[in-house]
């Protein structure tokens, strides 16, 4: 039985949404044959740096060297993560005015300033103090007093952790602001006993609604009617192989081909509550560990490595493929966040991801979010703006795959399967 179902709650308006899984009218669309290339982990890179360049007026050969030093950043920014864990409030990559990485920590110490090299390029890392708080006591804030937060307003608010300011975020729309911001603030401070950062903003928070990213489709037997979704990255157990997308999709779900048409799925489960939004359906035959990663699926994209959402930063650039909105790269916000309303199963858990707009449509879901070869996350939904654009999308990350299960993952070169180690000698 769904736990979470094909509807909409909105922050700003307590009439009900439409659903924002895709609705279809009409016959199925032509099935269209289309030449499929097989990306190198080089190609890979080159593709989203081209929409890098764009974004931050760049040339290619610089964009490629930043998105090469983002992945090489990890393991250095984990370190850095745990040897100021008592101080940390958050790290930030910043794109402009120059390339660089930002750790914000709580406190007046100094901390004197690093760098790395990677790509060809040397980045500066510095060391901002000042912040209100740390991480870990927002979190804390998030997880002990969101109950007490949402019932002090008039609608569930969206909230996360500003890692540049160690602030808690409350998202609200303006109807909600009684008395005033300041006097709100300070009685949300007095709630959370952490300091709060109001963003008054028109917005709702929604559900969006076989290799990864193409098309998923089902008719519901609530009202008949068609929905799509997208397919996320496929996965195994060890002893079989199966494609996920978001949980708040139909059960009966096929994924549409763009060769072979139509390939029936077997539904094996779906996990919606708190931090999960994903679901499983198996394959009659084994799946590649591939995801289309260009709007017209004429590429497919191998998938060697997972990032974890404690890896992930601020101002991470990301991508992510959907069946409304296509290919499109844009920047993480937010690490530590709770969506609006009750679209978790009731309240959202504080470990979503947010990525800044304006790409996102129902349709969408269950999407995945990637960066080069590296798997991010399985897309849920989205905030919109009052005239219907996307002010960020919102998903799960990868590590809440559920238990058993793991993303398919190709060998370092992008070769599948990974070849076997040498065998080891008896001696």
């Amino acid at each position: 039985m769904r736990i979470i179902v094909l509807g909409l709650v909105s922050i700003l308006a307590a009439v009900a949404q439409p659903v924002l899984a895709q609705t279809l009218t009409g016959p199925p669309p032509p099935i269209l044959p289309t030449p499929t290339a097989i990306e190198t982990p080089e190609e890979a890179v080159a593709q989203d740096a081209i929409e890098y360049a764009k974004q931050f007026s760049v040339p290619l050969a610089v964009a490629v060297s930043r998105l090469t030093a983002q992945e090489a950043s990890v393991p250095v920014t984990t370190k850095i993560a745990e040897e100021f864990r008592d101080r940390l409030a958050g790290i930030a990559i910043e794109h402009e005015p120059e390339y660089r990485i930002v750790v914000h920590l709580a406190g007046d110490a100094p901390v004197k300033e690093r760098q790395f090299k990677a790509a060809g390029l040397t980045v500066p890392i510095v060391f901002q103090t000042g912040a209100r708080a740390t991480r870990d006591r927002i979190v804390w804030a998030m997880t002990w007093h969101q109950r007490d937060i949402r019932a002090a307003l008039p609608r569930p608010p969206g909230i996360g952790l500003d890692p540049r300011t160690g602030e808690l975020v409350v998202i609200i729309g303006r109807t909600d602001v009684p008395g005033g911001g300041a006097e709100l603030t300070r009685k949300l401070e007095a709630i959370a006993e952490a300091p709060v950062q109001l963003r008054i903003l028109n917005q709702t928070d929604r559900n969006l609604d076989m290799a990864g990213g193409a098309r998923m489709e089902g008719t519901s037997p609530v009202d008949g009617k068609r929905y799509i979704c997208t397919s996320a990255f496929p996965i195994g157990d060890g002893a079989q192989t199966a494609m996920t997308t978001a949980a708040h999709c139909l059960d009966g779900m096929n994924y549409r081909d763009p060769k072979r048409g139509i390939v029936p799925l077997n539904f094996i489960g779906q996990w919606g509550w708190g931090y999960r939004d994903v679901q499983i359906h198996g394959s009659t035959e084994p799946l590649a560990p591939l995801i289309y990663s260009d709007t017209a699926k004429t590429r497919l994209r191998p998938i060697t490595a997972l990032r974890t959402r404690a890896a992930t930063r601020a101002g991470d650039f990301v991508c992510h493929r959907g069946e409304r909105t296509g290919y499109s790269c844009a920047l993480v916000e937010l690490t530590d966040f709770a969506p609006a309303g009750d679209i978790c199963g009731g309240a959202c858990l504080p470990t979503w991801v947010t990525v800044s707009g304006p790409t996102c449509k129902g349709g969408d879901s269950g999407s995945p979010v990637f960066n080069g070869t590296t798997a991010f996350g399985i897309l849920k939904g989205g905030s919109y703006r009052g005239n219907g654009s996307c002010a960020f999308y919102f998903y799960m990350s990868v590590d809440y795959i559920p238990v058993g299960w793991s993303v398919l993952l190709a060998a370092p070169d992008g070769t599948y399967p990974p070849p076997a180690p040498p065998p080891t000698s008896s001696r």
